[in-house]
């Protein structure tokens, strides 16, 4: 599995749905996918995926507003030579 698709994964665990695979560029907290609460699960659970020290208080809203976005933040956040590539 490519980081991507564990990121993808965790949220359609999260949202209970498969549009977020379908649409990465579809508004979470706009469409009522996420809240507070699923981010906060939503960061804990990409946090022991990666094995990498996230909190809530580190994430941007904006920057995790989308599931693109979170890819790229969380892509950001690993070490390159750790990085799944599809």
């Amino acid at each position: 599995m490519s980081t991507a698709d564990i990121v993808l994964e965790e949220l359609v665990r999260i949202t209970g749905t498969e549009e977020v695979r379908k649409n990465p560029d579809l508004e979470l907290f706009e469409e009522d996918l996420l809240d507070s609460l699923g981010a906060v699960e939503l960061v804990v659970a990409l946090g022991e995926a990666f094995h990498i020290d996230l909190s809530p208080a580190q994430v941007d809203r904006k920057n995790w507003a989308t599931p693109r976005g979170i890819v790229a933040d969380i892509e950001k956040r690993i070490p390159p030579e750790k990085i799944i590539a599809p």
